[in-house]
């Protein structure tokens, strides 16, 4: 688990929750907390961009939303919490005098969406006056009327709040029975549903879901006091709730299964963290020191996230973003070059806005630019970033990238990381067979603990399992373990990567950027990859 990740969620258990949004086709929901507007969308959208262009607008565009979100937790056999937030509202931007301006309302009638119309044009004059070059926006044909929807099979939030509660409850029973002495068990569902146009001539009717069922298991050792733990090993994922229905096979059947389709068994990943949790007080420190590392897809995908996701984000590399550890390593001059060995050959790294059940799939971005799939790094070589419309003009390019998004109607949307993965191998290997080649090693499971510099180039990464690999075999459980090195260094010790069969997705379903900050949801694709001689630290040592 991410550190935000943990500080959000550490916040929601608290109490007072105002989670983001979504937007989409609007429709009647039981206990609204905000009135369904009269008007057609399309009118008001219609009726802002008059508004804006009349005022002097040369673009707009125009995003009504309601986005819902449900968050419920428990405590070893108890329920703490059920939270349902819903916010609805409109936000609107345009390009006046060569400079952005955007106002957002939840007053969403005619006369409402007309007054922030022109309320974004005066913002966007008043900021031409700092302005030091016009913005230069990448064309986009408009596409009419079109919608695209989550492909899920059962709707997390028509599924009654008590079987959604006896799933947190089984899965903490389970963990208890197994060795735990404590367990958190939660679950959180979003439903954004969201309506866009710009004077481009797009009308998209979007309705997008995401849920991610999670944990954490404490065992306690009676003699020291000291604990030790084992969290969820579940994915976040852009798929309904029958991502927690179990199907023979392992499998989700329909259109969730497309490619990556898999649903999760929470109560049996409980019982087996339980044990794992009260075995790791019997585990061997680790002994620091050099080791080839194996890691499973549900630890790499942090180090994928961290470490290449966001130093490829455009606005950190031109310096225009340094929330949340900073800027990029991943300079320009880097990119022209053609040279940039950032990784191994080994390496080739997706951006992907399509894949089916990931946490990062749309049928477009909040640009109105229609979701694709790009490589960042082919074989080691660094070749591209990740942009939006008004960036890619920088990199000698015409098109967005179609990774623009705002996590409410009441946030401007800018440019957030796509799900971003790490190519398979292209030859059969399955985990076993790598861990047969590995002489001294260790087999990491889960992702940890994280840090990295302000250039996302040093880093420091945990995990949740690791076993001690001696002689191409697994010995014993290891404690204390966490590797350490840079990005390119890293990256360029890949010496292998296991076949698609074993490719699944990890991901973050609060990803923090930008400030005032927004949260957005990624996924991160990988198989089991190997990294030889990586510096291991012994965390548990007293320094």
């Amino acid at each position: 688990m991410e550190r935000r990740d943990f500080v959000y969620l550490s916040g929601l258990a608290a109490g007072a929750i105002a989670l983001p949004g979504r937007g989409g086709p609007l429709r009647t929901i039981r206990h609204a907390l905000t009135p369904v507007p009269a008007e057609d969308r399309k009118a008001l959208a219609d009726a802002a961009m008059a508004a804006a262009r009349a005022k002097g607008a040369t673009y707009s565009d125009v995003r009504i939303g309601r986005y819902l979100n449900q968050f419920i937790s428990a405590r070893d056999r108890k329920v703490q919490n059920v939270t349902d937030t819903e916010s609805f509202g409109c936000g609107i931007r345009v390009i006046a005098d060569g400079t952005w301006g955007f106002a957002a309302t939840n007053d969403v009638t005619t006369d409402g969406v007309t007054r922030t119309a022109e309320r974004a044009v005066a913002i966007a004059r008043a900021n031409a006056r700092l302005q030091t070059e016009p913005v230069q926006l990448a064309p986009q044909r408009g596409f009419g009327e079109v919608s695209w929807r989550t492909p899920i099979e059962k709707n997390g939030f028509e599924v009654p709040i008590g079987e959604k509660a006896d799933l947190l409850l089984a899965a903490s029973d389970a963990a208890l029975k197994s060795g735990a002495n404590f367990v958190n068990s939660l679950l959180f569902l979003v439903n954004e549903q969201k309506y866009f146009a710009s004077t481009d001539g797009s009308y998209i009717d979007q309705d997008i879901h995401r849920i991610w069922p999670t944990f954490f298991a404490t065992a306690i050792d009676p003699k020291t006091g000291k604990f030790e733990t084992r969290s969820a090993l579940s994915a976040p994922r852009g798929m309904g709730y029958e991502y927690l229905s179990a199907r023979p096979g392992g499998k989700v059947h329909g259109p969730a299964a497309v490619t990556y389709g898999a649903y999760y068994d929470m109560v049996e990943d409980a019982g087996a963290a339980g044990g794992q949790a009260r075995a790791k007080h019997a585990a061997k420190s680790v002994v620091a020191g050099k080791y080839d590392l194996v890691l499973d897809p549900s630890n790499v995908w942090l180090t994928i996230h961290e470490s290449i996701g966001h130093p490829l984000e455009l606005d950190r590399v031109l310096g225009y973003e340094a929330n949340y550890a900073g800027t990029s390593f991943a300079t320009l001059d880097k990119w022209k070059s053609g040279t940039f060995h950032y990784g191994s050959d080994k390496v080739t790294i997706v951006a992907d806005k399509t894949q089916p059940g990931s946490l990062g799939a749309v049928g477009y971005d909040d640009e109105g630019v229609p979701a694709k799939r790009w490589e960042l790094v082919k074989n080691g070589i660094l070749i591209n970033y990740e942009a939006i419309r008004d960036q890619v003009h920088v990199l000698g390019q015409n098109a967005s990238d179609g990774c623009c998004y705002a996590d409410s109607w009441s946030s401007v949307q800018f440019q957030r990381m796509p799900n971003v993965s790490l190519e398979p191998g292209t030859r059969p290997l399955a985990p076993a067979e790598m861990i047969k080649g590995v002489e001294k090693g260790i087999y990491i499971i889960g992702d940890g603990s994280f840090s990295i510099d302000q250039q996302r180039y040093n880093f420091q990464f945990g995990g949740q399992l690791f076993y001690e690999i001696r002689h191409g075999r697994i010995t014993g459980m290891l404690k204390d373990v966490a590797y350490q090195s840079n990005t390119q260094e890293f990256w360029n010790s890949c010496v292998g990567v296991c076949d698609r069969r074993d490719y699944r997705l990890g991901g973050s379903f609060f990803d923090g950027k930008g400030q005032p900050g927004q949260v957005s949801a990624v996924s991160h694709g990988a198989s089991t990859a190997r990294f030889n001689g990586v510096n291991v630290i012994n965390t548990g040592r007293k320094i």
